[in-house]
């Protein structure tokens, strides 16, 4: 990984270097590699961009899949014995009795490493280019998004949830994973609904309610339709945000330095939005969690 002093670097040489380009040669450019850039992220084979796209692309590049049992041991082994982070990887954080305020304080720390990383993915977007900066654009897409996943899977395991089921071959995710992580980035995202699904989920795991209902609860049942929504609006967003990175590439006047810095301050936010959220469930707060959620029947 670059540096951020490398980073700053590359945001003076994107200025320095930056090229004139007329809106219609842009325009003219953009819709003859739309489908090259569309075909370069479908995963699915729908013919379109959409978050399980980013989602399964993001799993596919190597250290984005956390393994929480290596992920808690490491994080609680300066402060607690063999003992009490065995039970944390055998149940979670809170049942080990791992105190909230030291939870929060670790979550804080992955969301300020993931977004260090962060910050200077957008930096390169002011380098002119023609059709070979077309396959860049999923680049940056899916390295930001990696990194998101990187800080949802972490948060996750830290506020109570279990391993999530990637199969390491290829990293494959079934269809209860891909749509937990689809609300997660819904909660991300500022969505209410997924916001909610989120507990409902977490008192779901907290109460024992068998895998087999949360899981019909995911893919057919009550949080189906949310999963839905968000991977709707997730849809247009991808599209605009790839083709937006088409533009800022094509127009780079201080365009990277823009997309940098907004980059930076999203993502930080994003991942406060999905930390509270976990804050807030039967999982990891059985005390103080929000109790008007959906129902897993």
């Amino acid at each position: 990984m670059k540096t951020n002093e490398d980073n700053g670097t590359k945001f003076i040489n994107g200025i320095a270097s930056a090229a004139k380009s007329s809106s219609k040669a842009t325009l003219e450019l953009a819709n003859k590699t739309k489908g090259v850039v569309i075909n370069s992220i479908d995963e699915n084979g729908n013919g379109e961009i959409d978050i399980e796209d980013i989602i399964i692309k993001g799993f596919k590049t190597p250290g984005v899949k956390i393994d929480r049992e290596k992920f808690l041991r490491a994080e609680f082994a300066k402060n607690h014995s063999k003992e009490v982070i065995d039970e944390a990887v055998m149940f979670n954080p809170a049942h080990a009795k791992i105190s909230s305020k030291e939870i929060d304080k670790i979550a804080s720390e992955v969301i300020k490493y993931e977004r260090n990383f962060v910050s200077g993915i957008s930096a390169a977007l002011g380098a002119p280019g023609g059709y070979a900066m077309v396959a860049t654009i999923p680049a940056d897409i899916i390295q930001y998004y990696g990194y998101m996943l990187r800080a949802t899977q972490k948060l996750l395991y830290l506020y109570g949830f279990p391993s999530l089921t990637i199969e390491d071959n290829e990293q494959v995710l079934d269809s209860e994973t891909m749509n937990i992580m689809i609300i997660c980035l819904g909660v991300m995202y500022g969505s209410a609904s997924a916001n909610n699904a989120i507990k409902a989920i977490g008192r779901a795991l907290a109460t024992g309610v068998e895998k087999k209902l949360l899981n019909a609860a995911l893919t057919k049942g009550t949080i189906y339709p949310i999963v839905k929504e968000v991977a709707k609006y997730f849809g247009k967003k991808m599209t605009k945000e790839v083709f937006a990175g088409f533009f800022k590439k094509s127009i780079p006047i201080v365009g990277g330095v823009i997309g940098g810095g907004v980059t930076f301050m999203t993502f930080e936010f994003s991942c406060k939005l999905l930390k509270a959220s976990l804050k807030d469930t039967l999982l990891s707060n059985p005390n103080k969690y929000s109790e008007n959620v959906i129902e897993i029947a």
